[in-house]
């Protein structure tokens, strides 16, 4: 097994067999102590989070898998904390796409003086780069296509895909009764096939959920959905 990867919450090994294996570790993004989905450095180190992380992960691809939503996702091994995929790349160096359904984190930061905290947002997509230098800049539809990063089609089927897990994810804590403010998925080209599949995680470190208008941290959302 060959390292090929060392990320923040996560390290990537190549299994040598068609596969990839995901690690996923007991650290979160965020900055002075505090968990930030939407944060570029590794902020606090909570114990057995990987854990919740990949459990809440492999709960919703599956449920994808159900559905036909095409993903990275093989199989998962909650105890040794780690997950197979297929292998994939990325467009350009990385994109992150996020679904808001309310005004919080860096979306308020940058439109405040036109949204309120927490106001209702019909579930808008957004497209930022993977640039920890340039703190993960916002960039268009036009300007991905001018730079070679994504083709207008492609452009659409993201942001076509990200609604549709959105919505998936979004009524499944709906049922618990938890909403869910905003998600950060990521997105990547099928190593053989170049179709385009969500890649990466589905947890609470990428996604901020509320209870009765009460933030819920990673660990104690896996809880309330997986019990």
């Amino acid at each position: 097994m060959k390292e090929l990867y060392k990320g923040k919450t996560k390290d990537v090994f190549d299994l040598e067999n068609g596969h990839y294996l995901l690690s996923f570790k007991d650290d979160v993004t965020g900055e002075d102590g505090v968990f930030d989905p939407g944060a570029n450095t590794v902020g606090l180190t909570i114990d057995g989070v990987g854990e919740a992380g990949l459990r809440l992960t492999e709960y919703f691809f599956e449920l994808l898998k159900e559905k036909g939503i095409p993903t990275h996702y093989v199989e998962a091994d909650t105890k040794e904390k780690t997950m197979t995929v297929v292998p994939a790349t990325v467009f350009g160096e990385g994109l992150e796409v996020i679904c808001r359904y309310r005004a919080v984190g860096s979306f308020l930061r940058r439109y405040g003086k036109y949204a309120e905290e927490g106001q209702k947002l019909d579930g808008f997509v957004e497209i930022t780069l993977k640039d920890d230098d340039r703190n993960d800049p916002p960039i268009s539809e036009e300007a991905l296509e001018m730079l070679g990063i994504l083709t207008v089609e492609e452009y659409r089927t993201l942001i076509s895909l990200t609604k549709e897990i959105s919505e998936v994810v979004k009524d499944a804590l709906s049922a618990k009764g938890v909403e869910l403010y905003d998600i950060k998925l990521e997105f990547g080209r099928h190593a053989k096939t170049g179709e385009i599949i969500l890649i990466d995680e589905i947890s609470g470190g990428n996604m901020r959920a509320y209870k009765d208008g009460t933030y819920i941290e990673p660990l104690e959302l896996t809880k309330l959905i997986l019990g």
